[in-house]
Formats: structure tokens, sequence, C-alpha cells
């Protein structure tokens, strides 16, 4: 009388004798097994085959997702090249806000974008983006260590632009000898609420703000 088999037991065994199945190569094609691909059973050597077969085809998502982020990565530095020169070339100061908000919206495809600057020198203390800015506003960008990307839940500086603004990314602006006090705040909006979600990376965002801060740091007093 033979007792029943435990599959452990069998599982264990077959690990501990990896040569079993050269020794007995005819049970390869004996061996039946359900294919959740096909709905019906198949060889063991077929099984085998669409795991493989899986295990590529998620590979080549994973290739595919990796090569979508390298040309998109591409396209931003290209971008933000481009914008940074335009930065180098503009004409004199007072002609760098503009050519700075104007260049986040038609090379980054923003759809509003503005920055407000205190502390800036006299001779720009009657310029558009030396409008007055509350105690509120400073205090906010003073406390932030990385740009704000959310929705807009009725933000004073959101005000600053022109139209419907659902969503809002906020970036403050610090100059490199007083890194623990901002100069001003460059705001984007859209009024896609998830151009600017609260859960998007900020690294782009970071870079935009440090070039800002360093171009127009020569407005301050």
């Amino acid at each position: 009388m033979t007792s029943q088999l435990d599959p452990d037991t069998v599982a264990q065994y077959l690990i501990d004798s990896p040569h079993f199945f050269e020794e007995h190569a005819e049970l390869l094609a004996k061996i039946r097994l359900t294919s959740p691909l096909l709905g019906r059973a198949v060889s063991l050597q077929e099984r085998q085959m669409e795991v493989l077969r899986e295990k590529i085809k998620l590979q080549d998502l994973r290739l595919a997702d990796m090569m979508r982020n390298a040309q998109e990565n591409d396209a931003s530095s290209h971008k933000l090249h481009a914008w940074s020169r335009s930065l180098l070339l503009a004409r004199n100061d007072v002609d760098l806000p503009h050519t700075l908000v104007d260049g986040l919206r038609t090379s980054f495809a923003v759809p509003q974008a503005t920055l407000r600057l205190w502390g800036v020198a006299e001779d720009y203390s009657h310029t558009w983006f030396a409008a007055a800015a509350s105690e509120d506003v400073r205090l906010f960008a003073n406390g932030l260590s990385l740009p704000f990307c959310g929705s807009n839940n009725d933000f004073e500086a959101a005000a600053w632009l022109e139209q419907d603004v659902q969503s809002v990314a906020m970036l403050p602006l610090r100059s490199t000898a007083t890194a623990s006090a901002t100069f001003g705040l460059l705001v984007l909006g859209s009024p896609d609420p998830q151009r600017f979600s609260a859960d998007m990376a900020t690294d782009f965002l970071v870079q935009i703000g440090e070039t800002t801060s360093a171009a127009l740091a020569c407005l301050l007093a």
C-alpha cells in the first residue's frame, strides 16, 4: 500500500535534484499545465516559453519607458538651455523679468507666469515686477525650501496672474549671498488642475528657480 506524497515534499525533492529532468527528459512532454493565456492545458516546455515571453514583454515595456523618459529629459534640457541663453542675450537689466517669464510661457508651454521681487534697486522700484507683495507672501516664500506645487487654494500670489488658475507652482528666489532669505517669488499657473500637482517631481523646477535667482540678482539693491 502506497502513501500519497505531500506536494511540498515533491517540490523539495525536485529542488534538491536539479538533474532529475535531465535523467527523465521524456516526462517534460507528458507534464501538462493550465495556461492562463491560452485557457487550456499545455506542456511544461510550452508553459516555460509563455513565462519567458511575458518576461521579455515586461522588459520591453520597461525599456520603452526608459527611452521615453530619456527623450523627455533631453527635450527639457534643450528647452532649459534655450531659455537660459535668452536671459544672457537680454539687452538690459530691466528687460530680464519680461524675457524670463515670456520664455517660460513659450519654451515650456506654461499658460501663465509672473514674478515679484522685493528689495530691488531704486532704479527699478516703479517697475511691474517690483509691485507690492504683502508680508504674508514674503513669509510664505521664505518658508519654502523647495518649489510649491498644488491646487490654487486662493493664494495671494496666484492673484498676480491674469486668468483663472486651478494649479500653481511657486518658486522662491534666493541670492547666493543670502541663501536663507528670499528676494522674490516666481509663480506659474495653469487652468489644468493636474498641471502642477502636489506629487510631481520638483527637480526641474528647482533648476528654473536657481537660474531665475541668478539672473535677477543684478536688480537688487
